[in-house]
């Protein structure tokens, strides 16, 4: 990573293919390929262009600086498609994305470089001012430890202690999405940016970018609920 590229950092998009093409021709046209972009996870499920959603990414990799984390969601769709573990992604939106690759339980026709481009996504990344992850960290641990454990290393696709927490340890700021918020969360040491793109609820239905380090935020309401 270029030290003088500023940030950009992309919510849950949970297959809202409409809505992330949008947001993302916005930031293309204000920044280009000046930034560095990360994207929080979540690519997938609930929404009805998961599969649109995926190539997207791999063609807006090929011409720009990316990190593509990993999401519980993301997770969950590996095992199912690895080990055959399909019941905990089923019920929690995975049958929205079989239906729109054509497949059931008993044949997942996923195309290879889309499984290649979620079994290659990072768990965490890191700079020297932000820790970026999907869900969160413990926040009664400092970041560091929060890596030597194993067990909470586990739980950084699925933690929410964290939002509800009125202090933390962390040496630097973590940026996450996973946890559904009406607004963008900007607070000491802590950003969260997941804004319930998928959902037609009051407040939500937005994905959200921000800028770092300028904190700039940007959204695009959804145009797929």
């Amino acid at each position: 990573m270029q030290k003088d590229k500023k940030i950009i950092v992309i919510g849950d998009i949970h297959g809202c293919a409409k809505t992330s093409e949008a947001l993302l021709e916005k930031l293309e046209s204000e920044f280009g390929n000046h930034v560095f972009y990360v994207f929080l996870g979540d690519y997938t499920d609930r929404g009805s262009n998961s599969k649109k959603v995926v190539d997207q990414l791999l063609e807006f990799d090929q011409y720009h600086d990316c990190i593509f984390l990993r999401g519980n969601h993301d997770q969950m769709l590996l095992d199912a498609y690895e080990n055959n573990e399909w019941d905990l992604w089923l019920s929690n939106g995975g049958d929205t994305t079989l239906k729109d690759y054509d497949s059931t339980p008993d044949q997942f026709d996923l195309p290879k470089a889309h499984y290649d481009f979620f079994n290659d996504t990072q768990i965490y990344w890191e700079t020297e001012d932000y820790f970026f992850v999907h869900a969160g960290i413990s926040p009664d641990m400092t970041i560091q430890e929060n890596l030597d454990s194993e067990f909470e290393r586990e739980q950084f696709l699925w933690q929410r202690d964290h939002i509800y927490s009125t202090r933390n340890l962390w040496e630097k700021t973590v940026v996450f999405g996973h946890t559904p918020v009406k607004e963008p969360i900007i607070k000491d040491n802590m950003i969260g940016i997941d804004t319930g793109c998928v959902y037609d609820r009051p407040g939500f239905g937005k994905l959200t970018a921000i800028l770092l380090p300028d904190q700039k935020i940007f959204q695009q309401y959804s145009l797929d609920v």
